[in-house]
């Protein structure tokens, strides 16, 4: 086995007997330690020298420290807070604390977010990786605007910001849905003349004028794609915009893939030079001579499993059984070989950051020269991969790994739906498929059910909401829709490819090279208290939520029940999201201290960007090629672009169901309850998994109070009782095309009058919903008494 090369030296310059001749390097290098020592989770406000002091930097090193936290201040990245302290944050001004960031509007509820240009950081406090802007003080900002916000303390606790001013728009092109004159009873009816649209997926209720469109083909309904050359003012409305395209009636649910591919910026088809680069890689490839330099796996029993649809294979398994121990190689898709660095199909690739994955078009990353054919791990072709060689003990002690430039030929590809009727039957399949498949698939489920036995003993979560697959005729529209199960042949390749990538984080960290790793923080305190309480309210058992296991145990204990949607909604809430960066901060979720994205280098930058480096090892060339800096950049762009993704394909398949469901207005669906409020209730229907909102008006007649002890809206008459989980008949109410909204009408509560033997509380409740609304109105009586 060819054993894989050291890092060199990666010592910075600055330290007790540094030479500082070559001043450009090493400012740059110190540049990397500075930004990655404010940026650490435990650093805290710091003058200089106390910088200095924590990089172990001699007198010299401090100067030098000076004069990089100046440069730093004056590009925007650093900023002197009091008493000279060192932040990360873009300027400060005034009373309070000011910073630059990237806005990010909360789906609903008018408020947002604001990432600060340079992390987190503040003057006399910290300034969260995440600022939150309330509704009101958004300034009109949309999703990722490059604003100015105040920030100052909050009346509950920590801080919260407000946007002075909207320094740069993240785009200006958006769809929406033209009319000849604003609509009557709507905002801006009454100060708004001539032809207007309502943009889609933003915050303003009131349309923006198009101008003059004469000459046209448009009529009122007619989805539009326009681009802003006025902004709305957020409280006075206004705006301008101009016709760019024509999408089509918004009556046709073809063009609603389209429409979001607008709204979100998705590109169409790639560049002819683009294409023209790929076309020169395929031309070079000979898919039947293995290079010298590679590892010659092809006559290694290799297989993928995938799902049915799929048309790019980017990772492949193979396994041996020895005595005592595995050997398990992951084989991944070189796809760093076909796309040289800084290259056109490079550029564009990080520009993508990711495949889309629309319910009927993929959107890809690489072109399909490459990513459906290349490097695709097809069967009985000869494919060029990265493979991921893990040794290990019978009790999973990893006693070797390491990575090699190889090539493979799979023998055969199967699907998940394939896997799991071996898994039910193995001896149907024996036939077919010969005994050397079979005892390969055996032997992986066996090993993979070992590992995820272990890792859910050790801590790990499993908290994954299942996605929504749509069933499509020839013309698009949809037909039916249904949950995905992570069944079994699902959780055999998950368990290989997260040890694939764990095994390749680990080896890099122990080099201490600087790459995207994939993060996911611990939760806030404060999120995980919200948490406890919202578990203690449903009467659960389980007082207190505050490690994995304790997580774990609660989801365990909803798991097949009609609680489960919401607790597990709940769980994903309280947690941070998982993001690229160069930080090494661990996976929470999955209890990983090493982890990275490996194993889909076809449809994600990340991974790309990591078999690079570890190309870079295997041929001993310099490391790192990037600075940390610059990967702070890269990750805040994939984190952005995977965000982006997600939700153009929810939005885009609640679209499409809107558009099934306007035909069956009037009909009835069985539902559960999975969120309630005090205005209202989210219904999950169960047969079509989509969710609806009921109006607290439009319950049964009565006078409904929230209580948030058990998640409940009672009523004072018998029977108007809807608290989480409640098995519900709803008739299909109102479709909103515009704001994407399903409403829902209560036929029959079936849970409505059956005795709850215990309370939320888990003792014996013999209060009534009257007397206790009673008992609380004396309560409100005396306190206002007392005022």
């Amino acid at each position: 086995m060819e054993a894989l090369p050291p890092m060199g030296n990666t010592s910075y310059p600055g330290q007790a007997s540094v030479d500082y001749s070559g001043a450009m390097q090493v400012s740059q290098e110190l540049i990397d330690r500075v930004l990655r020592l404010v940026h650490a989770a435990e650093y805290r406000p710091s003058k200089p020298k106390q910088i200095a002091a924590l990089l172990e930097l001699d007198a010299d090193g401090y100067r030098e420290v000076r004069r990089v936290v100046k440069q730093l201040v004056l590009e925007g990245r650093l900023i002197y807070g009091g008493n000279h302290l060192v932040v990360a944050a873009a300027a400060v001004g005034g009373p309070t604390d000011q910073i630059r960031g990237t806005f990010r509007r909360a789906m609903g509820g008018g408020f947002g977010f604001v990432r600060p240009s340079s992390g987190g950081g503040g003057v006399d406090a910290d300034v969260p990786e995440d600022v939150f802007v309330p509704p009101a003080m958004t300034a009109g900002a949309l999703e990722g605007d490059l604003v100015a916000v105040t920030i100052a303390p909050s009346r509950r606790g920590g801080i919260e910001g407000k946007v002075v001013e909207v320094l740069q728009r993240a785009r200006r092109q958006f769809t929406g849905t033209f009319f000849s004159s604003p609509q009557p009873d709507q905002p801006g009816s009454d100060t708004i003349e001539g032809p207007v649209v309502y943009l889609d997926g933003v915050h303003y209720e009131a349309p923006v004028s198009v101008g003059d469109v004469r000459g046209l083909p448009l009529q009122d309904g007619d989805k539009i794609f326009v681009e802003i050359v006025d902004f709305p003012d957020e409280e006075t409305g206004g705006g301008e915009a101009v016709i760019l395209e024509r999408l089509g009636s918004s009556k046709n649910p073809a063009i609603d893939t389209l429409t979001i591919m607008r709204q979100y910026a998705l590109p169409d088809e790639f560049s002819e030079e683009v294409l023209d680069e790929a076309r020169d890689q395929a031309d070079a490839f000979d898919d039947d001579v293995v290079p010298a330099d590679r590892k010659d796996l092809t006559d290694m029993l290799t297989i993928t499993i995938d799902p049915f649809d799929a048309r790019d294979f980017d990772d492949a398994i193979s396994l041996q059984r020895e005595e005592g121990r595995w050997r398990l190689w992951v084989h991944i898709a070189d796809v760093s070989h076909f796309v040289p660095p800084a290259g056109k199909l490079d550029v564009e690739a990080r520009r993508r950051g990711t495949s889309v994955y629309l319910p009927d078009r993929v959107i890809p990353m690489i072109p399909e020269i490459i990513s459906n054919h290349l490097a695709s791990l097809q069967p009985e072709r000869m494919r060029l991969v990265k493979t991921v060689e893990i040794e290990m003990l019978d009790d999973l002690t990893i006693t070797h790994s390491e990575v090699h430039n190889a090539a493979i030929r799979s023998d055969k590809r199967f699907n998940y739906e394939q896997i799991d009727q071996f898994l039910a039957s193995p001896e149907a399949f024996q036939k077919d498929w010969g005994d050397s498949i079979c005892e390969l698939l055996t032997h992986m489920h066996q090993l993979a059910m070992q590992i995820r036995k272990r890792r859910f003993k050790d801590g790990a979560l499993s908290m994954d909401m299942p996605d929504i697959k749509l069933e499509l005729d020839r013309m698009g529209k949809v037909k039916g829709a249904y949950q995905t199960e992570n069944t079994e042949s699902h959780q055999i390749i998950e368990e290989f490819m997260l040890l694939g990538n764990e095994a390749v984080a680990t080896w890099l960290d122990d080099q201490e090279l600087n790459f995207l790793h994939r993060i996911h923080a611990p939760p806030e305190r404060r999120k995980l208290r919200q948490l406890t309480s919202f578990v203690k309210d449903l009467g659960l058992g389980i007082d207190n939520v505050e490690s994995r296991f304790e997580i774990q145990a609660v989801l365990d204990k909803v798991a097949g029940t009609t609680l489960e949607n919401a607790v597990n909604f709940a769980v994903l809430k309280s947690m941070s999201k998982a993001v690229y960066g160069p930080h090494r901060e661990g996976h929470y979720a999955l209890d990983k201290e090493h982890y990275c994205h490996f194993t889909s280098p076809i449809r994600r930058y990340p991974d790309l960007s990591v078999h690079r480096l570890v190309q870079r090892l295997i041929e001993k060339k310099p490391t790192p090629d990037e600075s940390f800096a610059e990967l702070v950049k890269l990750g805040h762009e994939c984190s952005d672009a995977e965000r982006n993704a997600a939700q153009a394909e929810r939005e885009l398949i609640q679209l499409k169901l809107l558009h099934f469901l306007k035909k069956k207005q009037g009909e009835t669906l069985e539902a559960v309850i999975s969120r309630v409020f005090a205005d209202g209730i989210h219904a999950r229907c169960l047969k079509l998994p989509v969710d609806g909102f009921i109006p607290v008006t439009e319950l049964p007649s009565d006078q409904y109070r929230f209580e948030r002890r058990g998640q409940v809206l009672t009523g004072f008459k018998e029977g108007n009782r809807f608290r989480l989980g409640d098995h519900l008949t709803v008739r299909i109410g109102k479709v909103d095309l515009q704001d994407r909204q399903l409403y829902l009408d209560v036929v029959k509560n079936h849970s409505a009058g059956k005795s709850d033997p215990k309370g939320p509380s888990g003792s014996k409740s013999k209060k009534s919903p009257l007397r206790h609304q009673k008992k609380s109105d004396r309560r409100e009586k005396k306190k206002r008494r007392r005022r």
